[in-house]
């Protein structure tokens, strides 16, 4: 295989969720430079047109869709759109997510006291909102024996975080059902069928800028502990994301199956000594 087959993703369908968020939209864009037709799913359809707007700015081709992803009956159109409009699925990316401030401990609190509400949403939003695609997408993915499912962990999922005590639960989850999927569905459906996942490190977002940085734009203290228990020392930029996904859905990932891609600047693997 030449070198620049082993991303090559012409003539593919991939299906993005939490496409028209800063992260999802990055990768989306990588995957159509590549060659693949995107499907853009949000739940709001104007910023998914946006991005279809932007892929098509660049010679790509984008579909905006709009969908929650906690909602079965709308994934179910969603799918039935893709196939409807090009025939098939490829590639499930699974970029929806994230923490809301409700789940997030204040400086100082207790879990004892964390909201029951807070943590089923945020649970939801991140775990079962990675499973109900999955469940919509994937039989079409297993009819044609082949397809690349990439979900989204995190840094939350493999250290401890304070404050974030849902959103690192879910996360971890995420991880094991990557493995679980990715053993049981290519034994069901065959080794074209693969599951992995990318756990991305900081990355600075509307959800967690509040957490990081100041206004005037200086670090808070989380935001320099973090920097400084990162040895790139800087927080990572949406484009860093696109490499590690090519590959974990182009041809030259595939034997890989139920890994999590760590992307974060060498945190995971820094004691901090």
């Amino acid at each position: 295989m030449k070198p620049e087959e082993l991303v090559d993703l012409r003539g593919r369908v991939a299906v993005v969720t939490g496409g028209s968020g800063v992260l999802g939209s990055a990768m989306a864009r990588g995957l159509a430079a590549a060659g693949a037709r995107i499907a853009i799913l949000g739940r709001r359809l104007e910023r998914a047109q946006a991005v279809a707007a932007q892929l098509a700015s660049s010679g790509g081709e984008g579909m905006p869709v709009a969908a929650d992803v906690l909602d079965p009956a709308a994934l179910a159109r969603a799918r039935d759109a893709v196939v409807g409009r090009w025939g098939r699925v490829d590639i499930l990316l699974n970029a929806a997510g994230g923490n809301l401030p409700q789940a997030t401990l204040a400086d100082g609190a207790s879990v004892f006291d964390l909201p029951v509400e807070a943590w089923r949403t945020a649970v939801d939003l991140n775990l079962t909102g990675t499973l109900l695609p999955i469940q919509a997408f994937g039989p079409t993915m297993a009819a044609a024996k082949q397809g690349s499912v990439v979900n989204i962990s995190s840094m939350a999922s493999q250290r401890v975080l304070t404050r974030v005590p849902a959103y690192s639960a879910a996360k971890a989850a995420i991880e094991n059902l990557t493995r679980w999927l990715a053993v049981d569905l290519a034994r069901k459906h065959g080794e074209g069928l693969r599951v992995n996942a990318v756990a991305p490190g900081f990355f600075i977002g509307d959800q967690n800028r509040r957490l990081l940085t100041n206004e005037d734009g200086s670090l808070t203290p989380r935001g320099a502990k973090i920097i400084e228990h990162t040895p790139a020392g800087r927080f990572g930029e949406p484009d860093d994301l696109i490499g590690t996904v090519l590959w974990l859905c182009g041809p030259g990932s595939r034997f890989v199956n139920g890994v999590v891609v760590p992307v974060d600047g060498g945190f995971s693997v820094f004691s901090g000594v």
